[in-house]
């Protein structure tokens, strides 16, 4: 509740390309709050980190193709190909899933606003940072810090 109203009335005020993009941001930037809520603080920690890194690398790919090329089916299906193969070498297998899927998501959002498709990778990198933010402080308030621990 709290990342869907901070994404959708707190900082939609600062970087709002439409109400619908609005939208997008809130059940994105809830889906990374669920991504990174676990067991333990420590492993919430570690889910933010994986998070970040796969989402990072898809800005980056996702940025510098919108800002020169509208989107293509061919431009996403190698964007999401350069980003399994750069995880993988980066030692980060687990994180290819999470990077493809949010080159999907980017991509896709582009293709629908293409008169503002390159501000989506930065739009998804901010959701995904107030998420990621808002999961691990909840793990570190309502978390033990190890699984199994009973002290807070």
């Amino acid at each position: 509740m709290i990342t869907y109203w901070l994404i959708t009335h707190m900082l939609a005020h600062m970087l709002s390309v439409s109400r619908d993009d609005d939208l997008l941001g809130g059940m994105w930037a809830v889906v990374a709050t669920v991504f990174v809520y676990r067991y333990s603080y420590e492993e919430s920690v570690g889910a933010a980190l994986s998070r970040m890194g796969a989402t990072s690398l898809s800005f980056a790919l996702c940025f510098i193709y919108l800002l020169f090329f509208p989107f293509h089916f061919w431009g996403m299906a190698t964007l999401i190909g350069v980003g399994a193969v750069a995880m993988s070498l980066l030692g980060r297998p687990d994180d290819v899933i999470t990077t493809g899927i949010t080159t999907a998501v980017v991509m896709v959002v582009g293709a629908i606003g293409p008169d503002h498709a390159w501000k989506e990778p930065i739009l998804r990198m901010a959701d995904t940072v107030v998420g990621v933010t808002v999961g691990v402080v909840g793990a570190w308030i309502s978390l033990p810090a190890h699984p199994g621990s009973t002290a807070a």
